[in-house]
């Protein structure tokens, strides 16, 4: 049974991201964001713990190899177009492309170089996006849910959403250069 505990919990972090979705933008309850936000977190800590346990236990599948990554990047791509769309509205629009097309890029040329036997690692680059997406998220999600007991005057908020922003600008530059970082390495077979 424990050899099978990191590939459920990615099939959970997969079943997470429609009820993330509803509760964003189809849920019309006061505390829908807040919901979508615990969602978010519980899903990006089976992210944590599949990877975990997939070492722990030694049971590397190619399952995990293949969904882990895919469930990843549609949990962020869900959050991101959550974050820049209504009712949060928090980061434009270009910063979701920007992130999206180097995903699709990156996983098409990991899938070129897996057909040739040639297996790329995740670096700390990557692994450094991956922690900011999720942490950003994860903070304007927290924020938006909490700022009407915050009290904070417009002027705040528009700084604080306007944080978030800049923030997910310069995340949207790490995770270019995590992906130019692909093409430089030397990749080992």
């Amino acid at each position: 049974m424990k050899k099978h505990i990191p590939n459920i919990l990615t099939i959970l972090r997969i079943i997470l991201v429609p009820i993330f979705i509803y509760f964003v933008f189809l849920n019309d309850s006061s505390n829908h964001v807040l919901w979508a936000t615990i969602v978010f977190i519980i899903a990006s800590i089976t992210d944590y713990f599949d990877g975990m346990l997939a070492r722990k236990f030694k049971v590397i599948s190619n399952f995990g190899k293949i969904m882990d990554p895919l469930a990843d990047k549609i949990l962020v791509a869900s959050a991101l177009f959550a974050l820049a769309f209504k009712p949060i509205d928090f980061i434009s629009i270009y910063i979701v492309i920007i992130i999206i097309f180097r995903e699709i890029i990156i996983t098409i040329l990991r899938d070129y170089y897996a057909r040739k036997k040639v297996f790329i690692a995740a670096n700390i680059w990557g692994k450094l996006k991956t922690i900011l997406q999720m942490v950003g998220i994860i903070f304007a999600l927290i924020f938006y849910s909490m700022k009407k007991f915050l009290h904070l005057e417009s002027s705040q908020e528009s700084f604080v959403v306007s944080s978030i922003n800049i923030f997910f600008w310069g995340v949207a530059l790490v995770t270019v250069l995590s992906g130019l970082n692909y093409f430089f390495v030397k990749h080992k077979k």
